[in-house]
């Protein structure tokens, strides 16, 4: 709460092993400048849209496409959020499969994914969904993987939420470099089932 300037927090569980579809915490801006923590679900769907269905492919936004694609376009302008994370987890090809990483602060400590949110109502449903926007990766991930998330560093929390900025550059929060002090440290396949969801999915293993 004090991290995000939060007044109260919904009833959530912290998950060490959250894949998408589910609900996960999210920080969106008020129009009175506070900030307000809210359940998404993980993975897009379109104010448009007929299905809900579409949201299993709409996990993720890229960076490089925000202004062009219609599934993003206007949430990129009107509601952005943070997403609170304290890791996230990739995995590498090599020969003998894929190896996970667990990509994270030292200490595990808190920070933020670049998210979109929208609302969708359809018939009697209400769904308030969102996705995390993602970059090409640097030079620390890409012998992991070709892509990572987008991190916004605490400096940029009130601008990327203010509601009145419309005209956001995401090269001014790619500019930040948040990726500086992550660590990524090498853990089991444990991690590869959503049934596992615990502290020991986090466990370092021998590179």
């Amino acid at each position: 709460m004090a991290h995000f300037g939060l007044q109260k927090l919904p009833d959530y569980q912290p998950g060490y092993n959250i894949p998408p579809g589910q609900k996960i915490l999210s920080v969106v801006g008020l129009e009175d400048g506070g900030n307000k923590a809210v359940n998404l679900h993980w993975g897009l769907i379109p104010s448009w849209s007929k299905d809900r269905k579409i949201s299993s492919r709409l996990i993720n936004a890229r960076a490089e496409t925000l202004t062009e694609k219609p599934a993003f376009r206007n949430a990129y302008q009107h509601r952005r959020c943070l997403i609170p994370a304290t890791g996230f987890f990739e995995w590498r090809t090599t020969e003998t499969g894929k190896k996970p990483y667990h990509i994270h602060q030292p200490g595990n400590a808190l920070f933020a994914f670049a998210g979109l949110w929208e609302h969708w109502e359809h018939e009697q449903e209400t769904v308030y969904s969102c996705a995390i926007i993602t970059t090409a990766a640097n030079d620390k991930i890409a012998p992991i993987h070709d892509r990572m998330p987008v991190i916004i560093t605490p400096d940029f929390y009130n601008r990327w939420l203010d509601k009145t900025n419309t005209a956001v550059d995401m090269a001014d929060f790619l500019a930040a470099d948040a990726y500086k002090i992550m660590l990524p440290s090498p853990i089991s396949t444990r991690i590869n089932s959503p049934l596992h969801n615990d502290a020991e999915c986090l466990a370092e293993v021998a590179g």
